[in-house]
């Protein structure tokens, strides 16, 4: 998939800071101008809901952390295939960014 068609979906988790109400940080990574902070609500220990914040000039960035936070709640952990985010925006031109902006997502989730 393109990052433009999946922008055309809607991003499910993206969330101004505000409104984050029972939720807890992930973590949260900087690279130059692209920002990037995760957040995790639990409950019973398992993570039921993933949420983040991002700077919003990066369409790429943003649609990776949107992935990536569908794919935490899926597993209700962090413990994610970070080829699969990769290989969804596959069609995506200019993979080398697409890679950096997963790096950026990758230290928000797993720190460091």
């Amino acid at each position: 998939m393109k990052v433009s068609e999946y922008h055309k979906q809607g991003l499910k988790n993206f969330v101004e800071e505000e409104n984050l109400s029972g939720y807890e940080i992930l973590g949260e990574a900087k690279e130059k101008v692209h920002r990037v902070r995760c957040f995790i609500k639990k409950e019973d220990g398992k993570i039921i809901d993933a949420k983040f914040n991002a700077s919003k000039r990066c369409k790429k960035l943003l649609a990776i952390a949107d992935l990536v936070c569908e794919k935490i709640k899926e597993n209700g952990s962090v413990d994610i295939n970070f080829d699969e985010i990769l290989q969804f925006f596959k069609e995506e031109k200019e993979q080398d960014k697409m890679k950096a902006r997963l790096e950026i997502v990758k230290k928000a989730v797993l720190g460091g």
